[in-house]
């Protein structure tokens, strides 16, 4: 006889997989406050290899609309600007000689509601994921039941994945509104 957890286990954590993606996703939009995760996929040649730039440099938030990005070495000062001017980061970096600085532009009330969209669509694909593992754990568990399951295990170990599909997507809203409120917010 199967185990319901045979099918509970992996659905919550493809459900604990969407959340997490969706919380990487939203770190990287850019909401008008100087968040350095927005240089995380920025990548900087540095012997031959690609890295991120916090292998090359110190990145430190000195206020709320700044960046400041300290080389370790001297020379790596132009391809880590080059990186970011090539990056979808959208910023423009300032060098004076000792330290790299990006300055947040405040946002348009037209790219708050256009990053507010952008947002919800990362979270309704992670919704979607949350869903689809659902289903599957659901299909998996009846088909235990034709391979010999008590249809009472099976009906409980469903409202489980259903209780599992519910915090999830409670999850993903508030992972949401907190961004939505972070974005909107002035």
């Amino acid at each position: 006889m199967t185990n319901p957890s045979t099918y509970l286990g992996p659905a919550e954590e493809k459900m604990e997989l969407a959340v997490a993606y969706l919380d990487e996703a939203l770190a990287r939009v850019r909401a008008g406050k100087a968040n350095p995760k927005i240089l995380d996929a920025v990548r900087v040649e540095y012997y031959g290899s690609l890295v991120p730039i916090s292998n090359v440099a110190n990145i430190s938030v000195p206020d709320a609309r700044t960046i400041a990005i300290t080389p370790w070495e001297k020379a790596m000062f132009k391809p880590i600007e080059k990186a970011i001017i090539n990056s979808e980061v959208g910023i423009m970096p300032e060098n004076n000689g000792e330290v790299i600085r990006l300055s947040i532009p405040p946002l348009t009330e037209e790219r708050r509601k256009s990053l507010v969209k952008q947002c919800k669509s990362e979270a309704e694909t992670a919704k979607v994921s949350v869903r689809n593992a659902r289903r599957d754990a659901i299909d998996g568990l009846k088909k235990a039941v034709k391979q010999g399951m008590p249809e009472d295990v099976e009906k409980d170990s469903e409202n489980n994945v259903q209780k599992l599909h519910d915090k999830y997507l409670k999850k993903i809203d508030e992972i949401f509104a907190a961004k939505e409120k972070e974005i909107l917010t002035v």
